[in-house]
């Protein structure tokens, strides 16, 4: 007699598995000892290329360091985690583009500082799409300025309209407008 592997199997008894954690769920959980890195290009305004670092800390989602390379390798962007993270606290988990940059070098020094690493897909800061670069040290004014508006000034709605740096809060008094990153945002205070 010949039966069929699905009328079996729609008969069996299904073995019930506790449900794995998926990946948001492990995001939540284990946000305090995850950071990001993502490396983007930057065509300037003379046809050449940088490449720009950028790591965050997802608990507050602090942008922690951002770097600035006409050539970016292994051991450059091993010495940039080093200077963003330091060896006394690193991240656990460290969550990464799939961008060729990172070489063996860079594996190495993750590995010894104990982090574990997982690749996604790249994303670039939105303030680079409005900007035009003039050179290497116009792109890194650039970034610092928005480093300055995202973890100062900037709201997210998962850590309740907050910015990344606390802000004092008070109650009364005139609202003054500052421009920053030339215009492309505000910043509104109480004075």
């Amino acid at each position: 007699m010949d039966v069929g592997q699905t009328t079996v199997a729609k008969y069996m008894a299904k073995r019930r598995r506790p449900q794995s954690q998926g990946w948001r769920t492990f995001v939540h959980n284990h946000a305090d000892a995850i950071a990001s890195i993502d490396m983007f290009v930057v065509p300037t305004i003379s046809f050449g290329l940088l490449y720009g670092l950028l790591i965050l800390r997802q608990s507050r989602r602090e942008l922690l360091w951002l770097g600035v390379t006409a050539h970016p390798n292994g051991e450059w962007l091993a010495r940039q985690l080093t200077e963003a993270c330091g060896w006394d606290e690193p991240p656990r988990y460290l969550i990464r583009d799939r961008d060729g940059a990172y070489g063996a070098a860079f594996i190495r020094r993750i590995r010894a500082m104990g982090i574990r690493d997982r690749s996604v897909s790249a994303r670039s800061p939105e303030c680079l799409d409005h900007v035009v670069v003039v050179g290497e040290r116009h792109l890194r004014h650039v970034l610092a300025s928005y480093q300055k508006y995202y973890n100062e000034v900037r709201t997210h709605l998962s850590l309740q309209k907050d910015a990344p740096i606390r802000r004092d809060v008070c109650g009364a008094g005139r609202v003054r407008s500052s421009p920053i990153l030339g215009g492309l945002h505000h910043q509104y205070v109480r004075v």
